[in-house]
């Protein structure tokens, strides 16, 4: 899948990536500092139906959103080390569940996603552009 979009038209993409991906669970998203992953999946939540706000976790690790057909789990890896860190801090518990996991950074701990993990590329084309590649 490649989906381009404009920030200002982001709701359209998240629509669009829910259609792409029906079935799956756990989404890995790589992409730079500023690339706009959590920008992204705050309006993966939204389009959900997740009334919660939705922040970055990058101190909690985990975030845990309700939205009518169960939880979303939005992760930050970026503070972490590595793998180890991460089972302790109950990652691979979360990306095991069977429940929406939206995973930033994920190259922090690439050995612990299930083997149908969904690797997207975020990338800046210009300012209020962006590309999504799987």
């Amino acid at each position: 899948m490649e989906l381009r979009f404009q920030l200002q038209g982001i709701e359209t993409a998240a629509a669009a990536f829910w259609q792409a991906f029906p079935l799956q669970t756990v989404f890995a998203f790589h992409g730079g500092m500023g690339a706009g992953k959590t920008t992204l999946i705050h309006a993966l939540c939204s389009a959900r139906g997740v009334t919660d706000t939705v922040g970055s976790p990058t101190f909690s690790i985990i975030n845990e959103y309700r939205y009518a057909g169960g939880s979303i789990f939005h992760i930050d890896l970026y503070r972490l080390k590595d793998e180890e860190e991460a089972i302790r801090a109950g990652v691979e518990d979360v990306l095991y569940s069977g429940e929406l996991c939206l995973v930033e950074w994920p190259d922090r701990a690439p050995g612990i996603f299930p083997p149908d993990t969904i690797h997207l590329r975020l990338e800046v084309l210009d300012p209020e552009t962006r590309k999504i590649i799987s």
